[in-house]
């Protein structure tokens, strides 16, 4: 008797092919059940030293009528949410904020141009500030890293979230603290 006869069936019965396939299948049961792969969780964040950092966002062009209230809610809610890239980073402190002039330039008659404050109605309720952020994240060498996967660098966009508020600034600074 032969092994594989003229019809490729191994000892006469099984086909070569419905056997290659109970195998390939066999594989992939034991694959899935005993080597399930990496977990989905952030392990690699708790075994590397989080350092303190501070960032400075600056905000150009946020709408909103009562910029007094907008302070107080930053000054009673410490914490806001950042995004990254449309991704969720976690909590950040607002360390502080700072309001920047809006200007326009003026010439004048000497020739020369001076910066004064802009007289135009519209302009009141747009405002520029720059909103300084701590947190701890990884420090690497490509970078700094926030929220396990985010990397944060000088000229990333970024989201602010809070109860009240949601807007987009852009990173102009990255300072580490000593912890």
């Amino acid at each position: 008797m032969k092994i594989i006869d003229s019809k490729g069936r191994l000892f006469g019965k099984v086909s070569i092919l419905d056997l290659a396939a109970a195998c390939v299948i066999l594989f992939v049961v034991v694959g899935i059940f005993f080597f399930p792969g990496t977990p989905l969780t952030n392990n690699i964040v708790a075994q590397t030293k989080l350092k303190p950092i501070e960032v400075k966002v600056l905000v150009r062009g946020l709408s909103v009528a009562n910029f007094d209230n907008l302070v107080q809610e930053f000054e009673q809610e410490k914490k806001a949410d950042i995004v990254i890239r449309n991704q969720p980073a976690g909590k950040v402190e607002i360390v502080s904020t700072e309001l920047l002039p809006r200007t326009t330039p003026v010439p004048q008659p000497d020739g020369t141009v001076k910066a004064l404050p802009d007289p135009r109605p519209e302009v009141a309720m747009i405002k520029d500030i720059v909103m300084t952020v701590g947190s701890r994240a990884e420090v690497t060498n490509s970078g700094f890293v926030l929220g396990g996967s985010k990397k944060v660098k000088i000229g990333s966009s970024i989201q602010l979230q809070g109860n009240v508020y949601d807007f987009s600034g852009t990173v102009i600074a990255i300072d580490t603290k000593k912890s």
